[in-house]
């Protein structure tokens, strides 16, 4: 006779056996019963954690101590996090807060974001301290809607985990899934339809500019060729193939490692161009000190040379103009340790500004 459970309403929901996966330990995403369920098997996501792997469908948050050092956070203040991702800095900012005070967060993922949500509110986060906003962080002028100013600010650039775990969202080279690469799948053109409007002039221009991949042109070349033929480009596995077909030219002692970092680019790339995040970078940018308060302080997270260099002149120039009183005269970088727990935190660079 098979269990049942009620529901709130007292309906009986059949039991259901979890499905079964080949071999000794699970391989596909949805497989993961464990890491898909952090708080049921808090010691097994520990021991992933202490192997230097990022448990799927999590997001180890990046250099939490040194943004709580730059932000200085007070109970009653009122802040934002402008990429609320699995919800690990807004926690923390928010126990900061001690209760008092106001934190927004802001989303474009309508996936992740329903689930982050969900966390912080069973974790007592209510509607009191936390508002969550399904906003693109260009937007911060719309965030509080009574124009309320911020008294800190952090904006972590980088992709979560979560969504480069799940071969749905096709932000992986390393597992076959549709080439999507959108922060909202519910809005704009996925990659995949994207890639088939681009010229190759197109191409090139946008595998330097947003990733500055070396082999731009062969790369180009080949994909080019590829829509001539008919290929759509519909799978994260033609596009790792063509990127292959490019570079077969080197030599084979060399093609495994050119293969994957080029892989690695190209998909940064596109993802770039289909979610415009210069351009939403750079209005966030622009509105930001008027969202400040005096002596507010803002934190940047970012994850390659174009993020980095397009924060670090909106900086200098603002405080040129006599906007920010102080900013970060160098980057500051990961530890050691928190990149071998976290080997996403490597390429990571903290910038910060006061108002």
């Amino acid at each position: 006779m098979s269990a049942t459970t009620s529901t709130a309403g007292g309906e009986p929901v059949k039991h259901q056996r979890r499905k079964r996966y080949s071999g000794k330990y699970p391989r596909r995403f949805d497989e993961k019963y464990k890491e898909l369920n952090p708080e049921k098997y808090q010691d097994d996501i520990v021991k992933i954690i202490q192997k230097g792997k990022t448990p799927a469908g999590m997001h180890i948050s990046i250099m939490a101590k040194e943004i709580l050092d730059v932000l200085k956070i007070q109970p009653g203040e009122i802040g934002m996090d402008a990429t609320l991702g699995y919800g690990g800095h807004t926690e923390k900012m928010l126990e900061q807060l001690h209760g008092q005070g106001h934190l927004y967060a802001t989303d474009v993922d309508p996936i992740e974001s329903a689930k982050t949500e969900k966390r912080l509110r069973e974790k007592g986060y209510g509607e009191d301290i936390l508002t969550i906003r399904h906003l693109n962080f260009r937007d911060i002028d719309q965030v509080t809607g009574n124009g309320d100013k911020f008294d800190f600010v952090l904006a972590d650039l980088g992709v979560s985990s979560m969504q480069i775990d799940n071969p749905e969202r096709g932000f992986s080279y390393k597992t076959d899934g549709p080439l999507d690469l959108r922060l909202n799948p519910e809005a704009g053109e996925s990659a995949s339809e994207r890639l088939r409007t681009l010229s190759y002039d197109d191409m090139v221009n946008m595998f330097i500019e947003n990733s500055d991949e070396p082999y731009a042109e062969r790369i180009a070349r080949e994909i080019d060729r590829g829509l001539h033929k008919g290929m759509k480009f519909e799978t994260t596995t033609e596009l790792r193939g063509t990127i292959a077909k490019a570079l077969a030219f080197l030599p084979e002692k060399e093609q495994k490692d050119a293969v994957k970092k080029s892989c690695q680019r190209v998909f940064q790339a596109l993802r770039i161009d289909v979610n415009s995040e210069f351009e939403v970078l750079y209005d966030f940018l622009e509105k930001l000190p008027d969202c400040l308060n005096p002596g507010a302080r803002v934190a940047i997270l970012t994850f390659h040379s174009g993020e980095d260099r397009l924060v670090k002149k909106f900086f200098k120039e603002m405080q040129k103009a006599g906007i920010y009183r102080e900013v970060s005269r160098d980057v500051i970088r990961p530890g050691k340790e928190e990149c071998f727990i976290n080997p996403r935190a490597h390429s990571t660079k903290l910038r910060w500004a006061i108002k």
